[in-house]
């Protein structure tokens, strides 16, 4: 196997990389704190999705001379969308279900399909795709035979800034100490004046919005169906339990080596192969760390 084969194989595991990692992030912060089992987190990735194609019809239509920054506008409003959708969401729905895992994957499930069918009659029943602003278009010839296109460059570089952000949030900001509060230790936190609350809500929102800036740069990658999300969901639980399911580090390593994996099984195997290569892994190693590989620490 050569060089380049090998950077390339890679590369193609470290785009899978930030998909996961972008979904992960958002479900892992929803799941860790208030230990809520949100199935429709797909199809808010796939409300994002939308949301950016419909800023790109806008521009396309009304301001084609600025297509150049479309991606940015989309991505912010895919943020917002889902953010608000999220905070709705928990205060119609969630709060109601609190301590009931059961009912509350049942809900969202149902959630789920409904928003399919929203998708369906609303927007369209096939997949779309976004135009490909000019400036990334093409790819990085590095050598002869590795070549980087702009597109996925552009969502590595969005993951990292985005986890950065994230980690800013959760460890610098007093909204972070909040969260982190309640997460480790909720009748605590409530009892020292934090208002859980309200941390529940914001939190939730902004777990939603993850998923939307998710749904946003996937449609560098690939069309938007109706069923978009529920093609990653699965990806992304396994991706929050397998690196522990309160644990941001945990949740971003766990996404960087299911993503390689991916990359390299699927180079040597089927694609079915692959996935159920993974799947048996995942299961022996939870077997003997039932709480993941970076299981934080945690007071209950």
């Amino acid at each position: 196997m050569t060089f380049d084969v090998l950077a390339m194989q890679a590369f193609t595991g470290l785009s899978i990389f930030t998909i996961l990692m972008l979904m992960a992030l958002g479900l892992a912060i929803v799941f860790g704190l208030m230990g809520v089992i949100n199935m429709a987190h797909g199809e808010l990735m796939a409300m994002g999705a939308y949301v950016s194609y419909g800023t790109a019809l806008f521009f396309q239509n009304y301001a084609p001379g600025l297509m150049g920054i479309y991606v940015f506008v989309g991505l912010i409003l895919a943020f917002i969308v889902t953010s608000l959708f999220g905070y709705a969401l928990e205060r119609g729905l969630i709060r109601f279900l609190y301590r009931r895992p059961l009912d509350t994957l049942l809900a969202t499930w149902g959630l789920s399909l409904v928003l399919q069918q929203i998708f369906r009659q609303f927007i369209s029943s096939k997949e779309v795709e976004v135009p490909t602003v000019s400036w990334l278009k093409g790819a990085w010839q590095v050598t002869e035979g590795i070549a980087l296109p702009w597109s996925r460059l552009y969502i590595i570089v969005l993951a990292i800034v985005t986890a950065a952000v994230v980690y800013a949030i959760l460890f610098k900001t007093r909204s972070g100490l909040r969260i982190r509060a309640v997460t480790q230790n909720r009748v605590m936190a409530g009892a020292a004046g934090i208002n859980t609350t309200k941390v529940d809500a914001y939190t939730f929102a902004f777990g939603c919005g993850l998923a939307g800036i998710a749904g946003s740069s996937f449609t560098m990658l690939a069309s938007t169906g109706p069923t978009t999300g529920q093609q990653y969901i699965v990806d992304t639980f396994i991706v929050v339990v397998f690196g522990g399911v309160e644990s941001l580090l945990g949740t971003i390593s766990s996404a960087f080596i299911i993503g390689q994996m991916q990359s390299w099984f699927e180079f040597h195997l089927s694609g079915s192969m692959a996935r159920a290569s993974i799947l048996l892994l995942v299961i022996v190693v939870l077997y003997f760390r039932p709480n993941g590989l970076f299981a934080a620490k945690v007071r209950r």
